[in-house]
């Protein structure tokens, strides 16, 4: 297998492996995310283990990348270079957090609940691919 198909196969089993830890943590539920998103009302802190074991595993991950000249099927890392917290970060922000909170899906899980051929989810997925595209024809070339 040469390093195109290698890269391809990695791709599809860390997208698997994903959409199945998604599937398994109950991401994939909108109601129960709203539930965990509710906190003035009948909060489901349940999800905090998620977030808990998200956030160790990309520790680790990242800990892991520092100590890497590159990474194990490309020339190089592809990291964010902004560093700066503005208005179109803030906007941004908002807009995801407002999305989640009202579709119960961030765009993961969004994807992975395809399979589940809910209209909902479908529409959610259709409003957020038009929202990409807005964001790219009109955002690419400004920098600041």
């Amino acid at each position: 297998m040469n390093a195109h198909g290698a890269r391809i196969l990695v791709a599809l089993v860390a997208g698997l492996t994903f959409g199945f830890g998604l599937a398994l943590s109950g991401m994939l539920d909108p109601m129960r995310i709203q539930g965990f998103l509710d906190i003035f009302g009948d909060w489901d802190p349940s999800l905090m283990f998620v977030l808990g074991g998200a956030v160790s595993v990309a520790f680790v991950g990242v800990r892991i990348m520092r100590r890497m000249q590159r990474p194990a099927f490309d020339s190089s890392f592809q990291l964010p270079t902004a560093t700066a917290v503005d208005s179109r970060l803030i906007l941004g922000a908002v807009l995801f957090g407002a999305g989640w909170g009202l579709g119960g899906f961030c765009p993961g899980p969004a994807v992975a609940s395809l399979s589940l051929g809910l209209w909902q989810t479908w529409l959610f997925v259709a409003a957020m691919l038009a929202g990409i595209t807005l964001h790219d024809r009109t955002a690419i070339g400004r920098s600041d």
